[in-house]
């Protein structure tokens, strides 16, 4: 009566008795088995044999004991690990040697917790202060000054002008007129309330105005085209008898000819030039 073999299908070695392994419906005795399929650690290079534990990642596999932190050595079994560099780090060794340091207390920004960044420096939230009130900034708008940070309402207490129109700090873009600070939109015309920063303008008893509000309000009228005349924009005009005419309407009222460095003749309120006025 025969007996049937049982034999590794590898070495032929029979397994009756002994240890094997199945893989795809083919056993192997554990040495073979071990040459054939098995994983070699990444530290020791030796085969994760049968009997160990196979910890893998992308690819890699380490013994159960091998599996460690590259610079503490502590066992990262079961427990939060991260690579750099084809290195294993226990969070604690990645932290101290690649997270961001806190500009303020200089520890470590653990990962995952809540920081603030600014022009290459970070902060623990709870690190990154206003200079004068202590309080954390946070997600607020602040304004940085000499090295040092602050959130707005404290900057304008500290260093802002108020503005003299509105009473309000000026952050940006303020203007200077007569030594007195304003907001560009509050620097207006005290007219037609234009604004007048970047414009030209005049003033009168200290108000400022646009040269149109102050030509109109102020300025005598031309006798000709009735239209103010204003040497603000560098125009030119003829006064005689307490009238003014613009250079360019001082004609002849009865041939329209310019009168300008001319003789001429007055009849009632007309001025004429010498010829009609002979004609007259």
């Amino acid at each position: 009566m025969s007996t049937e073999r049982f034999d590794c299908h590898y070495c032929k070695d029979t397994l009756l008795g002994k240890k094997y392994i199945l893989k795809e419906d083919t056993q192997y005795c554990t040495k073979c088995y071990e040459n054939l399929f098995a994983n070699c650690c990444e530290v020791c290079s030796l085969p994760v044999g049968c009997n160990s534990k196979d910890l893998s990642y992308k690819d890699r596999h380490w013994h159960e004991n091998c599996f460690k932190c590259a610079k503490c050595s502590r066992s990262l079994v079961d427990k939060a690990f991260a690579a750099k560099d084809d290195l294993m780090l226990c969070t604690e060794c990645y932290s101290h040697e690649y997270s961001s340091k806190c500009n303020t207390c200089k520890k470590t920004i653990m990962p995952g917790s809540r920081k603030m960044e600014y022009k290459g420096n970070s902060w623990h939230e709870t690190c990154f202060l206003c200079q004068r009130c202590q309080q954390p900034i946070g997600t607020k708008s602040f304004i940085p000054k000499d090295n040092n940070y602050f959130c707005v309402p404290c900057f304008e207490k500290q260093f802002a002008y108020q503005c003299c129109a509105c009473k309000k700090a000026i952050t940006t873009g303020g203007v200077t007129y007569q030594d007195k600070p304003w907001h560009r939109e509050c620097f207006t015309c005290i007219g037609c309330k234009r604004q007048l920063a970047g414009q030209r303008f005049t003033s009168r008893e200290n108000y400022p105005y646009c040269l149109d509000c102050f030509s109109n309000l102020y300025a005598k009228k031309c006798v000709g085209c009735t239209k103010p005349i204003t040497s603000l924009a560098g125009a030119k005009y003829i006064s005689f008898e307490e009238r003014q005419w613009h250079s360019e309407c001082f004609t002849c009222m009865q041939c329209s000819v310019s009168l300008v460095g001319r003789g001429f003749l007055t009849q009632r309120d007309d001025i004429l030039c010498t010829d009609c006025g002979r004609e007259k």
